[in-house]
């Protein structure tokens, strides 16, 4: 169970944002749909513990990462995240890219379990024969691999793909959003996608909370196409998103 309720601004000299958002599922893989600049990458930062909410409160499975009294730091949240460039470390193989988040300062070596783990990870994306490879001589595809993998490395509760797709070429987006819901399926562990392509949605997701101006205003079930509004102050012109528009379609379609 994902549940969400914070509040939090970001500011300078020209702008302020505020982010008041609120969504709640047990759905094993959940889109964060909107359009750029909703809100979106802030809300997923703020469950991965790189921002702290001003008031609220971020809940995984039982236990509270944010509320009012505790603010669990990010390294020790359990949660794999996925930027939407990957950050790879260009001086770093294939390999030690994968285990990076399993060393620390004072651990620079794996033991031989961690070595075990790594290797079944490099053998599940295909990624063996590129161990010693740098993220400099790999495609798009096989570079989101390695961010994948490295995710999963810490044994994560929940995946935060931050727009998985949107540094692919178009011709490879199908592909791999294929073997995206086939890792999430085989490793049992929920996700949570940002995205503001409906295509990735309608592959993926099987609920979207869709964003505008900081707020969840929707809540949108892709098993029946139903939606419910969730914004907290009433906003024009949410009633129909174009995910739920084409949702329609497809179903009248069938």
């Amino acid at each position: 169970m994902i549940d969400i309720d914070i509040q939090l601004t970001v500011a300078d000299t020209r702008r302020r944002f505020d982010l008041a958002v609120r969504f709640a599922t047990d759905a094993p893989f959940v889109a964060l749909y909107g359009p750029s600049g909703a809100g979106k990458s802030l809300t997923l930062q703020a469950i991965a513990g790189l921002l702290r909410p001003t008031w609220g409160h971020i809940r995984l499975n039982g236990r509270t990462l944010f509320d009012a009294t505790s603010f669990v730091p990010a390294a020790q949240r359990r949660v794999g995240y996925l930027p939407q460039n990957y950050a790879l470390f260009p001086h770093l193989s294939v390999q030690e890219n994968i285990a990076f988040g399993l060393k620390t300062w004072r651990k620079r070596s794996l033991s031989p379990p961690e070595m075990a783990h790594i290797q079944t990870l490099m053998d599940s994306f295909g990624l063996a024969a590129l161990a010693h490879s740098r993220p400099a001589t790999l495609s798009g595809g096989q570079q989101q691999r390695v961010a994948l993998a490295r995710a999963l490395a810490c044994q994560p509760q929940v995946l935060l793909l931050d727009e998985p797709f949107a540094a692919l070429h178009p011709s490879l987006r199908h592909s791999l959003r294929e073997e995206l819901a086939q890792v999430r399926s085989q490793w049992g562990i929920p996700a949570l996608m940002i995205t503001h392509d409906v295509e990735d949605v309608l592959a993926l997701a099987d609920v979207a909370f869709v964003f505008d101006a900081g707020q969840v205003v929707q809540e949108i079930n892709l098993q029946d196409a139903t939606a419910r509004s969730l914004a907290r102050v009433e906003m024009g012109g949410v009633a129909h998103t174009p995910l739920q528009t084409k949702l329609r379609q497809m179903l009248l379609n069938q």
